[in-house]
């Protein structure tokens, strides 16, 4: 054997996903050729299989680093990896290479053993394709765990996931990122430098002042406070959010979707990328504004003012949009040369607080003094304004922190920088507000008129700091003055060293906002379009070069903010603008409140400063926000917002992105279940709660559907589907059909859970369903059948079966229900018969794909195949073969109950109390629109002389159960004998199934009793003649009175175990319900699922 190499070998033709091979040579000899090749191949009859083990026979040329699962001079390094398929050999020099070249990752010796199983590999975990290479993926439980000759897998991925449409795009911009290196910003240049040029804007220069003269130093500190915590507890929350796993690019909206699903993630998308891409418009009009002011100063406007802005603004977009689309890089540049100038007019404003000059003086700059500060310490509202209105007025200033997170996948660490990078400016940024706040207090008055010979004249009258200085600006108080905290939007520029580096700031405040929100919206939209949540929109995904630049998204913005510039009036949209960005702020906020109340195992925030109470007082108070700043805004907002909520609630995008929704409605569906295992059944609160035995949902639609239109929204309906098999069961496509038929279940909103199961038959697979299915009181109670239309086609066996199915159920206390269709109910054979289970499937080619259900050969070289008497669903090319008559009348009548029936009765035999079962299933139905125009019959079986008596009791009843009825009819020739000819056919019909004890020797008869258990005795004939009659007569009975109604709903006969055989039980049934419209026998168990009582 050490001159051999064990191999594990499995049919199939695929290429092998994983390989070990050790070769040992002699110094002097080359490896040869057949061993290993540089593209990982192998011979023949070696890649036939999906993995192979080989021995190694020389563990001690391998060195003692094999024992750790490396080579003594390969390091490993998981983010550079090319390989899946790892070959080892020898150079000849004592060293041992690994040759990787498939994908990668690598199998080698784990721990000093000959295994694949792998260690653990953060490559594992990504739900992507790595950077050089495919997805990876560990060896799944088939490979390590199934039979030698047994497939593993046949083919996807091993694990069973597949790539969503946005992961694919994001493997493929991967690939394509190899060419270059892509740009990624830390969290300085990313992040922090970002975000304080955003939050610095213009609101600093010109407005900071007028603040402080309405509201004084105080309260302007207050509301600069409050937007601080405000803007903190969701910098804390996005903080937590973005360490909660990878982020890729999407900004807000790659936060928020993630954590509270599709709906609200593609809601705000869409309007935060809109309030972006305004915001451009609102930030260049700003700089256009103050632009045209200067040349009014010196009269060099080029036609009026209105237009001027206008071309202004439309010149420097343009120059902005050049920026952004030469790249990342250049956008960063353009922003470190905006901060610094910004931080020079910053610094430039607070020397000049210090070097007071006698010509500002009669402007009301004096300097630092005491007795200003304490003039201004106090609020001296004008004009109406209010507290809220003024704050109303800063908070906008505030905003912004959101600048970094929005280009979240150019950051090279996320995680880190967006948490770090977004705290530290709101710090850095509100220390600035608090300090220009309190400097402008104290050192400029709030009224001053310019006036040089203002001196002070009467010291009576003159009262306020200035006439402390010298000067007198009471006139101030009849209005028309010009200077002062309240008067001069432009007072720091005089107060400044060099007022034009004021100006210069104010440009650089601007431009550095709009720059800052010209990339955040194609970014977030990119990523928005990605995801594909709103269809038409896919077209703006695509991305460009290197950093995969939406280059398609900035002409869209620059389109918006352009259309805006030229509106030129923005006063109305601003406060929506603002109001978008508040909106996502408190979403973000509730993310985090979601998150941490769903308790879910996957919130793992590696940021561990926040708290869930905090998160949600940050939500509330972003709303309160929203309303003070402007309360119409606040409700266009809102509308908007659940607007389009609904929208994608509708649509139910094709996404799962694990979120704290799903988490949540997960914890209440547990705690609901729990509570309700506490609490006894009470008749007044009877379901049913339906087992039906569909097979593959779409192979009997006529069942599904009857049976959704009684339980939907009212009970619990469960698809049951035995599949029996031959040798042993293929687990692994048990797993891959119950997603499919419970997608398909969805998608045709059918409320119903699908259960397969694996068994030898299908009495011993609805014993496992009957008794296992079901959560606490969330299990069923009454099974839902087909009637057996072939039983006289097929083995006695399969009958045997049958009728033991239902004795069964009556055993567990089971009610039964069994609906029969004249033309039968499994449509399975019919090629074409429904569209794609597998929704989000495509054809290679064109045309139209069906789902079809086939049966399986059994094959007994394979235990990897299962046979049915359900069949098995495959997706093929609808061929529109035509159909045959019988197929097609099939068809038609499978549909029947799935469009809305007219006008007709529901006949209801309720000859035996079965508890009320039989009459509680009518009267649902009849609540449902599509049954609404049928009304209920009743029949009752009574003896001639007191049928008037019976129906006055039975309407009594019916009365006291709240039921509407059209009519109740007592049948009194019940027992009357039936016509002979009937009585003829159901002997003949019988025949074949006698046992015929009477011909035979008694040792023989009883021996074939015990064989074929199902046949009819001479006895057993005898002793149920009335009832056998019975049956015969009801379907007489049934012919005339009920030959036209929708639905017959009729107390089904019982069999007494051990009495009654299979064959007889079965010819009864197959008498009492032949040549009929759609006939359910339903019998309950007998304990009331009605009650009068209140």
């Amino acid at each position: 054997m050490s001159g051999q190499k064990p191999s594990l070998k499995t049919g199939g033709s695929a290429q092998s996903r994983f390989q070990v091979d050790v070769v040992t040579e002699a110094t002097s000899s080359p490896p040869p050729a057949s061993t290993a090749s540089s593209d990982g191949s192998r011979l023949p009859e070696e890649s036939k299989g999906r993995f192979r083990v080989v021995g190694f026979m020389d563990s001690g040329g391998l060195g003692s680093a094999m024992d750790i699962g490396l080579p003594p001079d390969v390091t490993h390094d998981p983010d550079t990896m090319k390989s899946d398929s790892v070959s080892l050999h020898s150079t000849g020099t004592g060293h041992t290479h690994v040759s990787d070249s498939h994908s990668n990752t690598y199998y080698m010796r784990t721990f000093g053993h000959n295994t694949i199983d792998a260690v653990p590999n953060i490559e594992f975990y990504r739900q992507t394709a790595a950077s050089f290479g495919e997805k990876l993926t560990r060896p799944s439980l088939s490979e390590l765990h199934d039979e030698l000759d047994k497939e593993p897998f046949e083919d996807g991925l091993a694990n069973g996931e597949e790539l969503s449409a946005a992961e694919e795009a994001a493997a493929s911009a991967a690939k394509s990122a190899k060419a270059g290196k892509a740009v990624k910003f830390g969290w300085v240049k990313g992040v922090l430098i970002r975000c304080m040029l955003n939050i610095w804007g213009v609101m600093l220069f010109i407005r900071m002042s007028w603040i402080v003269g309405q509201a004084g130093i105080g309260l302007t500190i207050a509301i600069i406070l409050m937007a601080t915590m405000v803007t903190t507890i969701t910098g804390l929350s996005t903080s937590a959010i973005a360490t909660n796993g990878f982020v890729r690019g999407g900004g807000a909206y790659y936060l928020i979707s993630r954590s509270l699903g599709p709906e609200f993630g593609g809601s705000i998308g869409l309007i935060f990328a809109f309030a972006n891409a305004v915001a451009v418009a609102m930030y260049v009009v700003g700089f256009a504004e103050t632009v045209v002011e200067m040349l009014n100063d010196v009269d060099a406007l080029m036609t009026d003012e209105l237009n001027d802005i206008r071309i202004v603004g439309t010149l420097t977009v343009i120059l902005l949009l050049g920026i952004s689309v030469a790249g990342m890089e250049w956008e960063a540049k353009a922003q470190i040369v905006l901060l610094i100038i910004l931080l020079g007019a910053i610094v430039n404003y607070f020397i000049g607080t210090l070097m007071p000059t006698e010509n500002k003086e009669p402007k009301g700059f004096f300097g630092y003094n005491t007795a200003i500060f304490l003039e201004n310490l106090g609020p001296d509202f004008r004009e109406d304004e209010t507290f809220f209105s003024v704050f109303a007025i800063f908070f906008p200033a505030a905003t912004g922190i959101l600048a970094g997170a929005n280009i979240s996948g150019d950051l090279s660490d996320p995680q880190s920088a967006i948490p770090k990078g977004t705290l530290l400016a709101i710090v850095i940024t509100g220390i600035t507000y608090v300090a220009v706040a309190i400097s402008t207090g104290a050192c400029i008055v709030r009224d001053a008129t310019g006036d040089h010979n203002d001196t002070v004249s009467d010291t009576v009258n003159c009262t306020d700091a200035a006439c402390t200085l010298g000067y007198d600006f009471s006139i101030c108080k009849e209005g028309g003055c010009q200077y002062g905290l309240m008067n001069d939007f432009q007072v720091m520029g005089l107060v400044s060293a060099f007022s034009p580096l004021i100006t210069a700031g104010i440009f650089s405040a601007t431009l550095s906002s709009a720059l800052a929100s010209l990339v955040s919206a194609p970014k977030v939209f990119q990523a928005l379009c990605k995801d594909n949540i709103y269809p038409g929109l896919g077209v703006f995904a695509k991305g460009y070069g290197k950093n995969n630049e939406p280059l398609r998204g900035y002409v869209l913005t620059f389109c918006i903010g352009l259309a805006f510039i030229l509106i030129a009036e923005l006063n109305i949209i601003a406060p929506i603008i603002s109001n978008f960005f508040l909106a996502s702020y408190a979403l973000i906020n509730f993310s985090v409140f979601h998150a941490s109340l769903a308790n879910s195992p996957g919130w793992r925030p590696s940021f561990k400063y926040y708290n869930m109470w905090v998160s949600l007082a940050g939500a509330i108070l972003c709303c309160v926000v929203m309303f003070v700043i402007n309360w119409w805004a606040a409700l266009v907002t809102l509308l908007i917002v659940l607007a389009l909520y609904i929208y994608v609630s509708y649509k139910k995008p094709d996404v799962n992105w694990g979120s704290s929704t799903q988490a949540l409605i997960y914890n209440q569906a547990l705690t609901h279940s729990l509570n309700l295992t506490g609490v006894e059944d009470h008749v007044k609160n009877f379901r049913p709660q339906c087992l039906v035995l569909t097979g593959y949902p779409n192979s009997r639609p006529a069942l599904l559907h009857l049976v959704h239109s009684f339980t939907k929204n009212v009970g619990l309906m469960v698809c049951g589907h035995v599949k029996t098999v031959s040798r042993r069961p293929n687990f692994k496509e048990l797993s891959q059909d119950f997603a499919r038929c419970q997608r398909w279940l969805n998608k045709k909103r059918i409320k119903a859970f699908y259960t397969p199961v694996f068994s030898d038959n299908l009495r011993h697979g609805t014993q496992f369903l009957l008794q296992a299915v079901g959560l606490g009181r969330l299990k069923p109670n009454t099974l839902v059948m087909g009637f057996k239309n072939n039983w006289s086609d097929g083995e006695m066996r399969d009958v045997e079966i049958y009728i033991n199915t239902i004795h069964d159920a009556l055993d567990l206390q089971f009610g039964v229900v069994i609906l029969r269709l004249q033309d039968g109910l499994d449509i399975s054979h019919i090629q074409g018969q429904d569209e794609l289970l597998q929704s989000h499937e495509k054809p290679a080619g064109g045309g139209k794909e069906a789902v079809v259900s086939v049966s399986l050969a059994k094959d007994s070289n394979s235990d990897s195949k299962t046979t049915s008497n359900q069949s098995s669903p495959l997706i093929i090319r609808d061929t529109k073969s035509p159909l045959s008559l019988t197929d097609q009348r099939l068809l038609e009548t499978s549909q029947q109950f799935k469009k809305k029936q007219g006008k007709g009765t529901i006949d209801v035999w309720w000859l035996f109390d079965d508890g009320g079962l039989t009459l509680l299933i009518p009267y649902l139905l009849t609540n449902r629109s599509k049954w609404g125009d049928c009304r209920i019959r009743v029949f009752i079986g009574g003896k001639i002389n007191r049928i008037d008596h019976d129906r006055r009791a039975m309407a009594t009843l019916l009365s006291r159960f709240r039921i509407d009825f059209s009519d109740i009819n007592v049948l009194g020739d019940i027992n009357t004998k039936p016509k002979k000819h009937n009585k003829m056919s159901f002997k003949e019909l019988m025949e074949p199934y006698r046992l015929k004890e009477d011909d035979m020797e008694q040792e023989v008869a009883e021996r074939l009793k015990a064989q074929e258990p199902w046949r009819i005795t001479d006895n057993e004939l005898e002793l149920y003649k009335a009832k056998t009659n019975r049956q015969i007569r009801l379907n007489e009975l049934l012919k005339e009175h009920s030959s036209n109604a929708k639905l017959i709903v009729m107390s089904m006969p019982l069999a007494r175990k051990g009495t009654v055989s299979s064959a007889l039980y079965m010819c009864w049934m197959e008498t009492l319900s032949k040549d009929l419209p759609p006939l359910l026998l339903v019998r309950g168990n007998h304990q009331s699922v009605l009650t009068f009582y209140s």
